[in-house]
């Protein structure tokens, strides 16, 4: 089982980061014709990244062990015995991500906040 090093973490996050952007670019646009015509609620933007980022992260990993970042790199979430992570540990991930603070935890735990709280790893595939 070799872990992947912090570059391959980075391409993950770009590639995973800029399609979320996408996927929540659409997703608002077509929520604001909806406050528009039919008066919905207004939603901020932001509101709606961390939702599709939870989301997100959760559908790809939580069936594939992948994101699309993953797939682009060849790389894989495990466990820390290299199996299928539990979907509870995937919950874990999701949520850890939302935090700003996730991505300073690297000097210290060989890895982001969500690999250490989820008992995962990124490894490759």
């Amino acid at each position: 089982m070799q872990k992947t090093g912090v570059g391959i973490r980075v391409l993950n996050f770009l590639v995973d980061t800029l399609l979320i952007f996408g996927i929540t670019y659409g997703a608002s646009a077509w929520w604001d014709f909806h406050v528009m015509y039919w008066s919905y609620p207004p939603a901020q933007f932001y509101t709606l990244f961390f939702m599709v980022l939870f989301i997100y992260y959760t559908i790809f990993e939580a069936l594939f062990k992948r994101s699309p970042g993953k797939w682009l790199s060849k790389s894989k979430v495990v466990n820390k015995n290299g199996g299928k992570p539990a979907f509870w540990q995937i919950l874990v991930r999701s949520l850890v991500r939302l935090t700003i603070i996730d991505c300073f935890f690297i000097p210290f735990f060989d890895g982001p906040l969500h690999d250490y709280l989820s008992q995962t790893a990124v490894t490759e595939a």
